[in-house]
């Protein structure tokens, strides 16, 4: 610190100098020909020199202290304050990093290879069973998660799903900030022998976020007809990059749940949906919504939105009114699902998603929020998911009426 005041202090020294080297330049040819006395040397200021010249050099001189005030500041202090952003890069935490890491670094096509790039995405301890024609898939915990979010943090959690054969999907529990979460979850695939070989599991890393689109922060693919079945598969993996290639993006909506114990309503609000497939030919869609209550999967109540024409990002802004009891929320599930209009043929289905107790994910964490936070409207962003996923899971059956209660004859 001593050593840069220094340097600031010779800087201006040498400034002052070159300064009254500039100002004697412009006055001594003046001087030679007016200062043969003292009486005109004392009035060489005033006669030889205009006051405007004066005035002008005093301004140059103020304005070079300034300039150079300012790159003495730019010059010094700016660099340091580099230097102190740079240091934390040359410290390499190797806390949890358990193993060899010779094969990842010297051979890029392992499966470890993503643990020397450039960037790491952690990594995932899982399990896998198979017997009796049901794959059970484990999600033990994450390490090492990079963080998603600006205080440092992550909200992250996992899907799974089995691959050419995307049936069904399975997600995680959201945990919230933490970039080591302990998950403990299982989830089982009915699949047979024969498909099993062919068939490549995938989990895949997400960081939640309410309101906008949940970031990919890795995953694993892991071919299954090369395993030994005859014990439990349980190793830590590294994250690898998210595949692109096999996600069809169906589009993303938006919608708010509000729940009152006291007057038995649930409120559903449909705010926007943004993304949607195209399903004319002409590069749009003519969407709208359907809501339907589902009790102990049994069709029960429904509703829909007003269709929005020639467009992939409608804005609905509306509301449907449930009455629906304490005891009776606990048993239903909530399907959202857009919908092409169509005059002259049958409507297709653009995605779905169905939220309740006994949902996965973010649409069960939805669900709990609206639960835990009474008459206080919650939004949330999902994504769609295709109708065939989402009718195996729910396995809808016919229509189910509530029978009165105190009927008056």
């Amino acid at each position: 610190m001593q050593g840069k005041c220094f340097q600031i202090a010779l800087h201006f020294s040498l400034l002052q100098v070159y300064f009254s080297l500039i100002l004697l330049a412009v006055l001594l040819p003046h001087a030679s020909e007016v200062c043969h006395n003292e009486t005109n040397c004392c009035l060489f200021l005033s006669h030889a020199v205009p006051r405007w010249a004066i005035y002008t050099i005093f301004a140059v001189i103020i304005l070079l202290f300034l300039v150079c005030i300012i790159w003495v500041f730019v010059k010094y202090c700016c660099k340091s304050k580099k230097k102190r952003k740079n240091k934390p890069d040359h410290q390499i935490n190797l806390q949890g990093v358990t193993g060899s890491t010779t094969t990842s670094l010297v051979q890029p096509g392992s499966d470890d290879a993503n643990y020397g790039s450039a960037k790491n995405r952690g990594r995932l301890l899982y399990s896998l069973e198979y017997k009796a024609q049901e794959l059970t898939v484990g999600i033990k915990q994450a390490a090492a998660l990079p963080a998603m979010d600006l205080g440092g943090t992550s909200d992250p959690y996992v899907k799974v799903y089995i691959t050419p054969n995307k049936s069904k999907t399975f997600e995680t529990k959201v945990y919230r900030k933490t970039l080591n979460p302990v998950f403990n979850e299982h989830f089982t695939f009915e699949i047979d022998k024969a498909e099993l070989n062919e068939s490549t599991v995938v989990m895949k890393v997400f960081d939640f976020d309410r309101f906008s689109k949940h970031d990919v922060i890795g995953e694993l693919r892991l071919q299954l007809g090369t395993n030994d079945w005859n014990h439990v598969i349980e190793e830590w993996k590294n994250l690898s990059e998210p595949s692109k290639s096999e996600d069809i993006i169906l589009g993303e909506i938006c919608f708010s749940l509000r729940y009152v114990p006291t007057t038995s309503k649930l409120t559903v609000v449909i705010l926007e949906a943004k993304n949607l497939k195209s399903m004319d030919l002409g590069g749009s869609s003519d969407p709208y919504v359907k809501v339907q209550l589902a009790l102990d999967k049994k069709k029960w109540k429904r509703k829909k939105t007003s269709v929005k024409k020639s467009t992939q990002n409608p804005y609905f802004n509306e509301s449907f009114t449930f009455v629906v009891s304490f005891e009776q929320i606990q048993r239903l599930q909530l399907v959202i699902s857009v919908w092409d209009h169509d005059k002259f043929t049958r409507n297709d289905a653009i995605g779905k998603i169905f939220l309740g107790c006994d949902a996965t994910g973010n649409q069960q964490r939805h669900w709990a929020d609206m639960l835990s936070n009474p008459r206080k409207p919650v939004a949330q962003w999902h994504n769609l998911f295709s109708s065939e996923q989402v009718d195996s899971i729910l396995e809808l059956k016919h229509s189910v009426r509530i029978p009165f209660i105190n009927k008056n004859f």
